[in-house]
């Protein structure tokens, strides 16, 4: 029995069961870059780290038989990149875009080469909690079968706002992302903050390709994130900064990456191909929507590379 079986209902069912899937890459990326941006770096390297999780994350859980330790592997490869790119960017006359988009290219090939023996074989995959228990439709536990990660993402996101908020640690943080002579005044190392702020969002990252190799689509290939970790970008752009807005817009990216594969399944074929385009559409719209003049950039740390 699939969707199809539901009807038109099995298309809402579906959405939320991929909002919920799809969403926790963007998830853990977008908290990671929100981090690191609060301290006045943009990291447009993590497509690249997204990829070295899940190949990392994949090869270890395959190597070692447990998939928990393939999340925590990768990401503390997404801390390695994380770690490279903030070491480089504290170089005098180095632009920070330049060496993420070098960093992006370094992270990809280089998962791709040392990713070629795990292309065929079967990794242990991460357990889901099957929240669904209590219907007796298989659908319905099918869509309430859910990662554990998403769950962390969800407690990770108010976490980080009540840190950044009221502890001293996010105070350094925004004011390092404020101002960096303002910082200097104050005694803070900046590029230290900076450093340790990158290596946090890197390894957030790490762990978001790993839930792609280890939970969905469940497997590695040379093809498997297309562009979610440029795509999260932009999502922090619209969650203005906010990490418990970051939750809210990786659900809407996730439903509107679920929505091609729900229509399928009901018969609607025509446009299919569009529907799987709709995230890429949508975050075209969003940052349409949200570059007006009143509204541009709103919340974006003063020392950020874009508000320069």
């Amino acid at each position: 029995m699939d969707h199809a079986s539901l009807g038109w209902w099995g298309v809402p069912l579906a959405v939320l069961a991929g909002a919920i899937r799809v969403s926790t890459p963007f998830l853990f990326v977008s908290l990671g870059e929100c981090l690191t941006e609060k301290s006045g770096r943009i990291n447009l390297g993590l497509e690249g780290t997204l990829v070295m999780g899940a190949m990392s994350g994949y090869a270890t859980a395959y190597l070692t038989g447990n998939p928990w330790a393939g999340v925590l592997v990768a990401g503390l490869a997404g801390s390695l990149l994380g770690t490279l790119h903030a070491m480089i960017c504290a170089l005098e006359r180095v632009n920070d875009i330049a060496v993420g988009i070098a960093l992006m290219l370094l992270g990809t090939g280089l998962a791709f080469f040392l990713g070629k023996p795990f292309i065929q074989p079967q990794a242990p995959q991460l357990p889901a909690i099957p929240f669904g228990w209590w219907s007796g439709s298989a659908q319905v536990r099918s869509a309430l079968d859910i990662n554990p990660l998403f769950l962390v993402g969800l407690a990770l996101a108010p976490l980080l706002l009540w840190g950044l908020r009221t502890t001293r640690w996010g105070m350094v943080l925004r004011v390092v992302g404020e101002s960096a002579e303002a910082a200097r005044a104050m005694g803070y190392p900046i590029n230290r903050v900076r450093l340790l702020a990158t290596a946090a969002g890197g390894f957030f990252a790490g762990v978001g390709g790993s839930f792609l190799s280890l939970s969905y689509p469940g497997s590695w290939n040379e093809r498997l994130s297309s562009g979610q970790g440029i795509t999260a970008v932009a999502l922090v752009i619209f969650a203005r900064w906010d990490p418990v807005l970051c939750v809210w817009a990786s659900l809407l990216f996730g439903g509107a990456g679920a929505l091609g594969p729900a229509l399928q399944s009901v018969g609607v074929t025509q446009g299919y191909h569009l529907f799987n385009a709709a995230p890429y559409v949508l975050t075209l719209a969003i940052m349409i929507a949200t570059s007006s003049s009143r509204h541009r950039l709103a919340g974006a740390p003063a020392e950020l590379s874009v508000t320069r």
